[in-house]
């Protein structure tokens, strides 16, 4: 058999320094559908004034805040996130040469703008897309699926803060330093003779000692010494020694126990990297030790994937977020959509009347609406729920046959100081019950407690989600809103802040947003 003969390769032409006649612009190298030209038309689309307002007169010239924003939108969409990689784009990537007009600004320029500039106007910015997508017809504010998730903040995750040991450490520093200045005090016997054993009055009585007024005790007390304790030299030396120490170790750390708490406010901790950012704990949890990360608690509304409203909040629970968070959107967008989806970690009786108060079509579960349907729940005969209740004597009955009477009224207060009237009811004479041991399970009588009010609530919104209509909007929300934190948390990498404090977070944020309502903008014109 003979030996096939194979006809030599030709390649393509490759040749790096051909010159051409006339050179394409980057403009002609971006096709006609491509991302960053949607971009580019509802950047150009938008009125803000808002954004530069930001900027002030006088100095050197500025780089535009239109090219800024469209180069960081992009950016965003295609997973870059850094400034120093965003910058790294400008200089070699054509895409983000078009958009940027070959300008090249820096990662500081980039930075400054997203961190300041923006943060001053992310809202308006929002708010000039989102009447973008009604104009185009994309969105209709019928429908508004709600959802939170966790986002770590960029701060180290051992830099925490707790209130309740601050206010512990807070407390002990307190009495230490009281005793020290009371005891210099005493030492001199005319004070001894005034004070006896009541406290410092520079201090205001035996509550928290504000330090100022505790500096103003050190000085009184040392001018006393120098004057009256002359020719002790030993105890004026001990005296003086332990003010130094109050005045170089205690008062800076009293100072600081009252930073951090004027810091958290109401909240439970804080981080000493990002102060804005609270320990809450995350859906990522790699070592499954329950592990709490700094972060912040991002709420986010969507129609048909297309993000309508967000907030920044510092609070880990879902159920004090919904009243800030419609309220925020309300404020932003001039109104709210009419249907409001929520999971059952918004059902409360605080957030049940607030959208009855509204008069919004809300479909929200209560925390125990999927439990309740279980098999296994009607069998638990000891829950207050399944225990027969006569209205006409307001009394319940419990599986030994006896009753729960109506005790007394006890009045309580939300997180966000919601009032609730809870009705206690109380059983008699339980302690020979054979059913006591399942029933019990402290000391004295059972007793249940009962909210009138959220259970009117709560079976109104069950007869919503029971209907047709709340079938559809119970399938379609996790359709809805759970995707788009999956495009966004796991498709474009997305689970870390790169900014700190709530004001930048919260332009940050609006920058993913902008960029995912683009994607969805390009893919709806596909």
């Amino acid at each position: 058999m003979k030996d096939r003969k194979h006809a030599a390769p030709v390649f393509k032409p490759y040749e790096q320094d051909q010159m051409l006649l006339i050179p394409p612009t980057a403009a002609e190298l971006i096709p006609a559908d491509h991302l960053a030209r949607v971009i580019d038309r509802a950047i150009d689309g938008m009125e803000l004034e808002e954004l530069f307002a930001t900027y002030e007169g006088g100095g050197a010239s500025s780089y535009s805040p239109v090219m800024l924003l469209k180069v960081l939108i992009y950016a965003y969409t295609q997973k870059v996130y850094s400034s120093r990689q965003i910058a790294k784009q400008v200089r070699e990537n054509v895409v983000y040469m078009w958009l940027s007009g070959r300008n090249t600004p820096d990662f500081r320029t980039i930075n400054n703008f997203r961190s300041s500039h923006l943060k001053e106007c992310i809202q308006d910015v929002f708010a000039e897309a989102v009447g973008i997508l009604v104009e185009e017809g994309y969105i209709g504010f019928k429908a508004y699926y709600l959802d939170g998730t966790k986002i770590e903040a960029n701060a180290n995750k051992y830099s925490f803060v707790w209130r309740k040991a601050t206010e512990k450490y807070k407390a002990r520093l307190e009495a230490q330093i009281r005793s020290i200045l009371e005891e210099a005090d005493r030492a001199m016997e005319e004070e001894n003779a005034v004070y006896g054993d009541r406290d410092l009055e520079e201090l205001g009585g035996n509550g928290p000692i504000p330090p100022e007024k505790l500096k103003a005790a050190i000085e009184r007390i040392n001018e006393k010494v120098r004057s009256r304790l002359a020719g002790h030299e030993e105890l004026k030396k001990k005296i003086c020694r332990d003010l130094a120490t109050v005045e170089s170790k205690d008062l800076p750390r009293l100072e600081r126990y009252q930073k951090e708490l004027g810091i958290m406010e109401d909240r439970k901790s804080c981080s000493k990297t990002d102060p804005d950012a609270t320990f809450m704990g995350m859906k990522e949890d790699p070592m499954r030790n329950h592990q709490l990360k700094a972060a912040y608690n991002v709420q986010m509304g969507t129609e048909d994937q297309f993000i309508v409203g967000y907030s920044i909040h510092q609070k880990p629970t879902d159920t004090t977020c919904l009243i800030p968070h419609l309220t925020a959107v309300k404020k932003r967008l001039g109104r709210l959509p009419t249907t409001i989806v929520a999971d059952a970690g918004y059902g409360s009786e605080e957030n049940y009347a607030f959208l009855e108060r509204r008069r919004l079509r809300a479909f929200v579960k209560d925390t125990m609406f999927r439990r309740e349907k279980e098999r296994s729940f009607a069998k638990q005969v000891y829950r207050k729920e399944n225990m027969p209740y006569d209205e006409e004597r307001d009394r319940f009955t419990c599986p030994a046959g006896r009753h729960l009477t109506f005790h007394h009224e006890q009045h309580t207060k939300s997180a966000n100081g919601h009032p609730a009237t809870v009705r206690i009811y109380e059983g008699h004479r339980c302690g020979g019950c054979d059913h006591r041991a399942a029933c019990c399970s402290g000391q004295g009588n059972r007793r249940i407690q009962v909210n009138r009010n959220y259970e009117r609530l709560r079976a109104r919104a069950r007869q919503r989600l029971e209907s047709p209509e709340g079938l559809y909007h119970r399938s379609r929300r996790p359709v809805d809103v759970e995707s788009v934190w999956g495009q966004i948390k796991q498709n474009r990498g997305f689970r870390r802040f790169m900014l700190r404090g709530i004001d930048k977070v919260e332009a940050e944020w609006g920058l993913v947003v902008l960029a995912h309502n683009m994607i969805k903008m390009r893919q709806a014109m596909a």
